[in-house]
């Protein structure tokens, strides 16, 4: 792609901190297709009286394009720049949760999930790339911040959807919803652009234990320090989607959904405040600890991060069926779960270069696509109310995970940086 460094660099929106934000408002408009989703699934049951599992598969379908497509999709943003795949990923989301909003069979909503996987895919993968090119020296915040947005959010529409769906019906909600936050993202992500090359060619510090070299996909995809990385992510991302796709289940059969309960001032159902809380933290926690790996590295962060959200969710399993401690152990697991969507994406950048970070990141971000074959098992396994075997499952999967980025990761990613390192000691951080 041919780029216009001049009108770039005179453009007001052609800068930094104005294109991380333009990319964490499209990111907000995107995130109640995954975040809100949990909110939908008891009232389409109810309707149509069709199996959790057989409507999970719909957000199964949402997570495997929203992530396996996203490749292909920075390939389209390598090849011709971040704009139009962002406007059309913002029209693709307003029609997915529209035909939810008239769907009278699985076929439809398994359709409209499709549709919606492809929109934010494209949205999310687009915003987290650009950021990471945008800010080389500080590559953890700026994904953190970004992701922060798809994260939290749900945050403040949480309580509105929730009202909607039981005073107008799931389906005005879906529509009403579906149209405003499509709108938005396609005007808003028609300002989003890529940097100029000279801003990336010599970055003034890159983080601790990144190379040089830019890596190509194929060549990413040949290395053994991407496939640990992936299945580190796997592990990870596993339990966390569970939490977000599972909660209001998991609530209710822990017969603790509707209780009130009063915390910081405010007094809500115990789903509803976990979720209003989930958000919020789910959020934070992406610039938080990107920000600490950019000071300490990627692998100690990840150790910190990984084993916090084990030990929660074993706290979750064991204390949950208390409103209380349900509320504020949900907000621990989505707190120590949420940094993977910065942390990963930085490390690669750091690893394998920026110049086809959107495509290189795209292709870690799969990861969650995979892990979210997992959710309708999960539904499976707890049909009589018994999540223990899941909780017990994920913590495991997140413990090993944290032993594995140091015991691991770390020397792994030290010796590939430090060969190919030597191979390109000049930065060569072109974005096109």
């Amino acid at each position: 792609m041919v780029t216009d460094s001049t009108s770039q660099t005179r453009s007001f929106f052609a800068q930094p901190w104005t294109q991380l934000v333009i990319g964490i408002i499209c990111m907000v408009m995107i995130a109640n297709l995954q975040y809100g989703w949990t909110l939908f699934v008891g009232p389409i049951g109810d309707k149509y009286h069709w199996s959790k599992a057989a409507i999970q598969v719909t957000f199964t379908i949402f997570v495997l394009l929203e992530t396996w497509l996203v490749p292909a999709e920075g390939y389209l943003v390598d090849r011709f720049g971040p704009k139009w795949i962002v406007v059309i990923g913002g029209a693709l989301c307003g029609v997915a949760w529209t035909i939810n909003s008239f769907a009278e069979s699985l076929a439809m909503f398994y359709f409209a999930g499709a549709i919606g996987g492809v929109g934010a895919g494209a949205v999310y993968g687009t915003c987290i790339g650009n950021a990471v090119r945008w800010f080389p020296g500080r590559r953890g915040l700026a994904a953190g911040l970004t992701a922060a947005g798809f994260g939290m959010g749900s945050a403040a529409t949480i309580i509105p959807i929730a009202h909607m769906i039981k005073n107008s019906g799931y389906e005005q909600t879906f529509l009403t919803f579906g149209l405003f936050q499509g709108i938005v993202v396609v005007v808003v992500g028609s300002l989003i652009a890529a940097p100029a090359v000279g801003l990336m060619v010599a970055p003034p510090k890159v983080a601790p234990g990144a190379s040089r070299y830019q890596a190509k996909p194929l060549e990413m995809l040949s290395t053994p320090v991407f496939w640990v990385m992936y299945l580190m992510f796997i592990m990870m991302a596993a339990g966390g989607l569970m939490a977000t796709a599972q909660l209001a289940p998991i609530a209710k059969d822990f017969k603790i959904a509707d209780t009130p309960v009063s915390l910081i001032g405010l007094t809500m159902p115990a789903l509803t405040f976990a979720l209003s809380i989930d958000r919020i933290l789910n959020g934070l926690t992406r610039p938080f600890f990107g920000w600490v790996s950019d000071q300490i590295g990627r692998e100690q962060t990840m150790f910190i991060a990984f084993l916090l959200e084990g030990l929660g969710i074993i706290a979750l399993a064991n204390l949950g069926t208390d409103p209380v401690m349900f509320v504020l152990l949900s907000g621990l697991v989505f707190f120590a779960w949420g940094e993977i969507y910065s942390l990963f994406p930085s490390t690669v950048t750091d690893t394998f270069g920026a110049t086809y970070a959107t495509t290189n990141t795209g292709l870690m971000y799969t990861a969650k696509g995979t892990a979210s074959l997992l959710i309708p098992l999960t539904s499976v396994i707890a049909a009589k109310g018994n999540w223990h075997p899941v909780f017990m499952t994920a913590a495991i999967l997140n413990i090993v995970a944290a032993l594995a980025a140091v015991l691991i990761l770390k020397p792994m990613r030290s010796a590939y940086t430090s060969r190919t390192g030597a191979i390109a000691a000049t930065p060569n951080l072109a974005t096109r």
